[in-house]
């Protein structure tokens, strides 16, 4: 564990820490670069105790705003090495925009959290959305036919 936390810490260093969310190495990291790292051969409560390590000092965060994922791949999702591009999905029912803090549950079972961006539309019962990286991890929705974005977290 001793190198794998050396390695860990080198990267986290050169971050910026000043952020308000949290994010994992699981989510930071594609699965290879989370093996190269060597975090596989951890128990997943010695990753849970380095996860809440760097969450408490502040140090793998995604900011309001600020870049601070350097060194970690921008377009995975929870470590799995899944860099295939844009998420094409749908959210069905009485879809009316977003604002800050609503959560928005996508066809394919994902959930996403609106960060940052409102959007107010005419009721559409069936919104077609993309979702794509951005700048430094970070992640940006849209509704087709739409110029609006909002920034965007996984949170299933």
């Amino acid at each position: 564990m001793g190198r794998s936390f050396i390695l860990v810490a080198a990267l986290v260093l050169a971050v910026p820490a000043a952020a308000a969310e949290f994010s994992s190495l699981e989510e930071r990291m594609s699965a290879a670069e989370f093996r190269a790292a060597g975090l596989d051969k951890l128990t997943p409560e010695e990753l849970a105790r380095l996860n809440d390590w760097l969450r408490t000092r502040g140090l793998l965060t995604a900011a309001s705003g600020t870049a601070t994922t350097a060194g970690f791949r921008s377009n995975t999702f929870f470590g799995t090495g899944e860099t295939s591009g844009p998420i094409r999905s749908e959210i069905r029912g009485d879809f009316r925009g977003w604002q800050k803090g609503d959560k928005i549950r996508l066809e394919n079972g994902q959930v996403w959290e609106v960060i940052d961006g409102t959007l107010g539309i005419p009721s559409t019962p069936l919104a077609k959305v993309t979702i794509e990286p951005g700048f430094m991890g970070s992640w940006l929705m849209k509704v087709e036919g739409y110029n609006a974005t909002a920034r965007v977290r996984r949170v299933r």
